[in-house]
């Protein structure tokens, strides 16, 4: 692996966290991270569906949308891709584990709306990406949102086996540990290859 693809892997899953530094993703990001298994679960489909959605993005961009000069189309085209490949994941979990299928509830069909998906994709056409590095920023991105969430997760199950002090309790407390872990991540951004 190259250095460029390894700097990809670690500006977007450390520097420039998806939830952390841009603040995209938050809606499932505090949704789900009650437990850790489910944080994970989340993290899976969402690197499954960046991975592919990257990819099938940059591809339809390259010989689609750029030689037609059709590129105003790349938010629509984009958001379809997203949603088609949620409803494979969503199909795929619903027959092989119900357990946790019925866990993400909502916020499984809600990767489609979840920009931070959305966002990969836009990213890397601005950036003017290849389809490896494409994938590559797709998976980057994804490996931190579930670093995030999982880590998220760990927390605030230590959080509930906790006493807090009554105005605190519920979101106040999940948002103060979120703000934490922002500022915690702001340590990568020294980092350099």
């Amino acid at each position: 692996m190259n250095t460029s693809l390894i700097l990809i892997i670690v500006t977007t899953a450390l520097v420039n966290n998806v939830v952390l530094s841009q603040f995209l993703g938050i809606c499932s990001f505090l949704g789900v991270s009650k437990q850790i298994k489910t944080s994970a679960s989340l993290g899976g489909a969402v690197i499954f569906v960046m991975a592919i959605s990257s990819a099938v993005a940059n591809l339809l961009y390259t010989f689609l949308l750029e030689p037609l000069h059709l590129e105003y189309l790349e938010t629509i085209v984009f958001i379809l891709v997203i949603a088609a490949l949620v409803q494979i994941v969503e199909m795929f979990l619903k027959k092989t584990s119900p357990a946790i299928y019925q866990a993400l509830g909502i916020y499984l069909p809600l990767i489609t709306t979840n920009c931070a998906v959305l966002g990969v994709a836009i990213t890397n056409v601005q950036n003017g990406y290849g389809f490896i590095e494409s994938v590559t920023a797709g998976i980057g991105t994804a490996v931190g949102y579930t670093i995030a969430i999982v880590l998220l997760a760990g927390i605030r199950e230590r959080i509930d086996e906790s006493s807090i002090p009554a105005p605190f309790r519920g979101a106040p407390v999940v948002l103060l540990s979120a703000a934490l872990m922002a500022i915690a991540f702001m340590g990568f951004g020294s980092l350099s290859l």
